[in-house]
């Protein structure tokens, strides 16, 4: 590095809810290495390190406290609404206290940047010292919360704050696709931000031993909150094997930990003939960029699922079901039934590079000088 290029310094805060923050925002952080090969990042986030260095590889530093958690959860899809009311009420019950203790913490750190997908007290703290500060999502939870508990005395309050801090913002970078955001309002839609997956089919049959023309793979996937799926009722069909993200009733050697398939969740997603999984931004956007037929369970109380369920219909095979539809002989149903629609053109993932230009400018504009690769 050449002396009168400097080392900037990205603060990424993603929410732990779940894996699909961290996974969505992999391949923009990829994207803007290559522009500026000596970017110091830190990420700010309460999910497993291993996990991280499996989408971001080893060189960042880790800060696992942070004032997020998105929603409670009974399981992946079903959301505690209690639960979630009283943290919220706890959360906001000293507002300015909470955003003056994240600003003090980003103050010292002294990054150039904030990228946050999407705690908004972050956001809020990094305008408060005056460090730029972008958002990057496909929902967020000021439209969420009003959405699930708008009707509480507490809600008014509570919303214009979550509102307010994400209006705070540089930019709220909206990829495709969303839900829809009408408490914000500094939105610039970007396309899809995604990894693509390699096609490993064969080197995974090879792996497992397959040598059969008619034995299939396929990977349920739940996500990083524990789902109420009965998998110990998942049907045995023969020629069929099954990845799974969740616990593996003991006795079925026709289920298997993603682990055992020895490679990146985004090749295997690209490399099995399905996915059985919930709406969901990190799945569904790979799928459709590898063309990976899904079956995925209806969730219509969640204010993404139009958009998102939508958007993948037009963009590989898909089928919406309901937990029944996947117990004894269902699921062969639904999977003839998904084998016959037609075929549809796979997704592009341009907002990749539409996300890392706009940081790599933010990053520019703070007068630190940017090598490019």
């Amino acid at each position: 590095m050449s002396q009168s290029v400097q080392r900037r310094h990205l603060w990424l805060a993603l929410s732990p809810h779940g894996f699909g923050h961290a996974a969505m925002t992999a391949p923009v952080i990829d994207a803007l290495r290559r522009r500026c090969p000596h970017l110091r990042l830190t990420i700010q986030t309460s999910l497993p390190r291993s996990f991280l260095e499996e989408r971001y590889g080893s060189d960042f530093e880790q800060v696992e406290e942070i004032p997020d958690f998105g929603l409670k959860m009974v399981s992946a899809t079903r959301i505690d609404v209690e639960a979630s009311a009283k943290s919220y009420r706890e959360f906001h019950a000293d507002w300015p206290g909470l955003v003056r203790r994240e600003a003090e913490r980003l103050r010292v750190a002294g990054p150039d940047l904030v990228l946050a997908n999407i705690p908004y007290v972050t956001i809020a703290a990094a305008a408060e010292v005056g460090i730029p500060v972008v958002a990057l999502s496909s929902l967020q939870w000021a439209d969420i919360y009003r959405h699930y508990l708008g009707h509480l005395p507490e809600a008014g309050r509570i919303g214009a704050q979550m509102a307010a801090a994400y209006n705070s913002a540089h930019t709220f970078l909206r990829v495709t696709p969303a839900m829809a955001m009408p408490s914000i309002k500094n939105v610039v839609d970007i396309g899809v931000v995604a990894r693509r997956g390699r096609d490993r089919h064969c080197e995974l049959r090879q792996h497992l031993g397959l040598t059969g023309a008619g034995e299939r793979l396929g990977l349920i996937a739940f996500g990083g909150i524990d789902h109420d799926f009965p998998a110990e009722l998942w049907p045995v069909m023969e020629g069929w094997r099954w990845f799974c993200t969740g616990p593996i009733p003991e006795g079925r050697v026709d289920l298997l930990p993603v682990a055992a398939a020895g490679m990146a969740f985004s090749d295997l997603l690209a490399s099995v003939d399905v996915v059985v999984t919930k709406p969901g931004y990190g799945t569904f956007t790979e799928a459709a960029l590898a063309g990976i037929p899904v079956l995925y369970i209806k969730r219509p109380d969640w204010p993404e699922s139009p958009f998102l369920d939508d958007w993948l219909e037009k963009h590989t095979r898909a089928l919406a079901v309901e937990v029944d539809d996947l117990l004894g002989e269902g699921l062969r149903l639904q999977l003839r039934k998904l084998f016959a629609l037609p075929n549809h053109d796979v997704a592009t993932a341009s907002g990749n590079e539409e996300a890392a230009i706009a940081l790599e400018r933010l990053l520019r504009d703070t007068s630190i000088a940017c090598e490019r690769s």
